[in-house]
């Protein structure tokens, strides 16, 4: 017997339907979420028990079923597989702003599974998720109580949009991403055409007021269906033993916090750690196995608080940060391009010890990415950036495999900040691909990915509107006091409150990611970070333009050259011939130049030699090519008969000329004014309704002289055969 509840809400015009108790009632909490069209079914799982893991283990998990959008999954296996990249991203998405309002050691296996069973691309199914996965949390008997919920942010015509339509969509300049409490903002992913600070701080608040509604809705359906929280187990670390580990080791420690170089600062915070507990590990020897690798476990993370907090102090109340740098300044800067003679772009960009090589290659635009998504259409993608973090970046060594979440979400917020800048196709016809390799990292690598890319990308010649910089800022707040920082390390990533990214141009904000750790963040401290990130970025953009301010003219010598053109959509299936034959033909006397057509009749030719892509152009001209009435033409007698001789104007295409059409006198056979092989020139005067072509020798010749002793009969046409049947011009053929 089912105890479905049903509750509903009118969320800006549309319909928002919540169904709890008749579906997954084995989960911990589950939820199944209708927005208009859209259904997603969101479940909460956990263990028993809590782990032995050093971090809180959730997952989060975002699935779009390919039956939500009535479509069959491409490749051969017919089924979901690997996870696509916005399923990906979704599921960061959601999990950044859930994760940190879990309780302090609560270290259960926590999941969390979204499926997409319907998909109406005009109502969000991500955020639909957002709300699903933190109202089955919330309902759940797990210590999470702080509702949040997110929304998606667009603006049209100067006005504020929620939950844009994919119309409205192509239309904006802002595709904002954001979640929160009640009470603040704790997440926000954003890509902008160049867009103000101010406009974009307009358009966060603008987005957390129909977040504080869809919280409010959470916080009724709680209060009916929700559980009571039921008892865990929370893994705290003993008083007595945080005393004797603080006596011993915090003098050193804070020693260690000092040094000002990462990687021997590490050392000497890794030196004093493992003396104290090899130290431990001696002194309660005689404890059972389990209990002294726990114990040793907690020394550990004792002597990581104390680091914490003195680097928090330093900076909170000394000013000063692990570098020695000052609050609001910049790492030592350098930019660098051209570093390879054989890539068609490359850049490198080095901010302190954070270094990323990008490096950008031009194809054709038949090398595009398909997105096989819950669209309507497959997606054509001509623009990409990969980002990938080798262990060695920080001296280490790894697992080497398949990107992993990080790598792609970092790779998606470069290629969001770079696509505002980037070029149509029509003026750009090229698929772009950027790789930014991290060759070293102390904090904000994605950010030095695009600058490093937007360098390359000049660097290549493709023309980009501006250059693009990021940077990434922190938080330290503790009560009502804070400190932001300006291109925070991973020290102060790791131990802060907040990395909040910003890239773009000298003009505006392209893109913005933020995560935090703590409750949410004001209004006031949200503009001032926006701010002291503007001038930031401003300065690295002068250390990028003192290396290349503009792009290249041309695009690299080793970078394969492209010409469009475009014809009739009714010529395309001549070019293309039966069975190909036509086009495989221009391919192959054109040195495997590529040839890409599209269904509106634009053509790309796609080679590394102008001459081939030139004369792939003369060929397909030839084909295409009308004649009209009036053109000129001197072509080859390619036939002579009785009543004339044919003309061939271009390859593929002839004329008859008539024999009474030859000259101004009377013309007693063809071959006395026309044989095969002769060039004469003739004149286009009438093309029938079968496309065959008349031509005139004589109107192109002088007029002679009227001779008055001339009779008007003489002037009439011979016969010499049936000469319509005879004038249909060839059909179009490459030679």
């Amino acid at each position: 017997m089912s105890n479905k509840k049903t509750f509903t809400m009118d969320f800006n015009g549309r319909k928002l339907v919540v169904e709890v108790g008749e579906m997954a009632k084995q989960a911990a909490g589950a939820a199944l979420v209708r927005y208009e069209d859209t259904a997603v079914l969101s479940v909460v799982a956990a263990s028993n028990k809590p782990t032995n893991m050093p971090y809180f283990p959730l997952m989060v998990i975002y699935q779009e079923k390919m039956y939500a959008a009535g479509k069959i999954p491409g490749g051969f296996l017919k089924r979901e597989g690997r996870p696509s990249d916005n399923e990906t991203l979704t599921a960061r998405l959601i999990d950044r702003p859930i994760r940190p309002l879990f309780p302090d050691g609560f270290m259960y296996d926590v999941q969390i599974i979204n499926e997409v069973l319907s998909a109406d691309t005009d109502c969000t199914s991500e955020m639909t998720a957002m709300f699903g996965s933190s109202l089955a949390l919330c309902i759940s008997n797990l210590p999470f109580t702080t509702p949040v919920a997110g929304v998606n942010v667009g603006r049209v015509d100067g006005e504020f949009i929620v939950n844009p339509t994919q119309e409205q969509n192509e239309q904006s300049d802002i595709e904002l991403s954001l979640a929160g409490t009640k009470d603040a903002i704790n997440m926000v992913e954003a890509g902008a055409k160049e867009v103000s600070e101010a406009d974009m701080l307009e358009a966060m608040l603008f987005g957390h007021e129909w977040i504080k509604k869809l919280v409010a809705f959470q916080e009724e359906i709680v209060a009916e269906v929700g559980q009571e929280t039921g008892e865990f187990e929370y893994i705290t670390t003993p008083e007595p033993l945080v005393e004797e580990v603080t006596k011993r080791a915090k003098a050193e420690l804070v020693e260690a916090v000092k040094v000002p170089e990462k990687l021997a600062r590490a050392e000497a915070l890794r030196a004093v750690t493992d003396q104290v507990v090899s130290e431990f590990e001696e002194k309660y020897a005689d404890l059972e196995k389990d209990e002294l690798r726990d114990l040793l476990n907690y020394v550990a993370n004792i002597c990581s608080d104390i680091t914490k907090k003195e680097m928090r102090r330093r900076i909170s109340e000394d000013k000063v940060r692990p570098d020695g740098r000052a609050l609001d300044e910049l790492r030592d800067l350098d930019s660098q391009i051209d570093l390879f003679e054989l890539t068609h772009g490359s850049a490198m960009f080095t901010r302190g010890q954070t270094q990323a090589l990008a490096l950008t290659t031009l194809g054709s635009m038949s090398e595009y990415k398909i997105i096989d998504g819950m669209d309507d259409e497959i997606t054509k993608k001509n623009f990409m950036l990969h980002y990938n973090f080798p262990q060695y970046s920080v001296g280490e060594t790894g697992r080497y495999g398949p990107p992993k979440r990080r790598e792609i979400g970092h790779g998606m917020l470069g290629e969001r900040a770079l696509k505002q800048v980037m070029p149509s196709k029509d003026d750009f016809p090229y698929t772009v691909r950027i790789v930014s390799e991290i060759l070293e990292s102390n904090g904000s690598s994605s950010q030095a990915t695009i600058c490093a890319g937007s360098m390359s990308l000049m660097a290549a010649g493709v023309p980009i509107s501006a250059q693009v910089a990021g940077i990434a800022m922190g938080l330290i707040k503790e009560g009502e006091h804070y400190s932001i920082l300006t291109d925070i390390q991973g020290m102060e990533d790791h131990y802060g409150d907040m990395d909040f990214k910003v890239a773009g141009t000298a003009k505006g904000i392209t893109a913005l990611q933020m995560d935090i750790k703590i409750a949410g963040l004001s209004k006031e401290i949200l503009e001032e970070a926006l701010n002291q990130a503007r001038v930031a970025r401003l300065q690295i953009l002068d250390n990028m333009n003192a290396v290349i301010s503009e792009p290249r003219k041309e695009v690299s010598k080793h970078a394969p050259k492209v010409k469009v053109m475009h014809i009739d959509v009714d010529k395309i299936r001549d070019v293309i011939g039966p069975g190909g034959k036509v086009i495989t033909s221009i391919i192959e006397q054109c040195n495997d130049v590529k040839i890409d057509i599209e269904q509106d009749g634009s053509i790309y030719i796609m080679h590394h030699t102008q001459e081939y892509i030139n004369k792939a152009i003369a060929l397909i001209e030839d084909i295409v090519r009308e004649a009209k009435v009036g053109e000129v033409f001197s072509g080859k007698v390619t036939r002579v008969e009785k009543f004339g001789c044919f003309v061939e104007l271009w390859p593929g295409t002839e004329g008859l000329c008539h024999i009474s059409k030859l000259a101004h006198e009377r013309i007693g056979k063809t071959e006395d004014v026309a044989n095969v092989g002769d060039v004469i020139t003739v004149k286009v005067i009438g093309i029938d309704d079968r496309g065959r072509i008349d031509l005139s020798r004589k109107d192109t010749l002088p007029k002679p002289p009227r001779d008055p002793n001339k009779k008007e009969s003489d002037d009439k046409p011979r016969g010499g055969g049936d000469r319509r049947r005879s004038s249909r011009p060839r059909k179009p053929r490459n030679k």
